[in-house]
């Protein structure tokens, strides 16, 4: 039977789109458990779309919402963040700089990666 070797306090976190290789990438992650929808009370959400933020902090108040883009598109930043977002991250940047966002944004930071400006 396998053992389940995650902390009692994994932070679990939404994928909206579902990604499948991020989600096995994240879950790899000894505090990070992907979930597959907001029933399970994410404290963390991973959306593209900055009109997602809003949906997911409607249903999930206390959830952490960052937003994942592939580059950086002139006022993004402020946007995602005007919209409620925790912040703003590449999308394919090293996972352990994403999980680092992730646990930074659960602790109440605000992150956007520093290749993608300041808001």
């Amino acid at each position: 039977m396998p053992v389940d070797h995650r902390p009692a306090r994994s932070l679990r976190v939404l994928l909206d789109p579902p990604d499948p290789a991020l989600a096995l990438l994240l879950g790899l992650q000894p505090d990070i458990e992907v979930v597959r929808d907001l029933a399970a009370r994410p404290v963390a959400a991973l959306v593209e779309e900055v009109a997602s933020v809003a949906a997911v902090l409607a249903d999930e108040p206390e959830c952490r919402v960052l937003v994942l883009t592939g580059s950086a598109h002139p006022g993004l930043a402020a946007a995602a963040l005007a919209a409620g977002a925790a912040g703003l991250v590449l999308r394919d940047g090293p996972i352990d700089d994403l999980a680092d966002a992730i646990r930074r944004a659960w602790q109440g930071e605000t992150v956007v990666d520093p290749a993608l400006g300041a808001p």
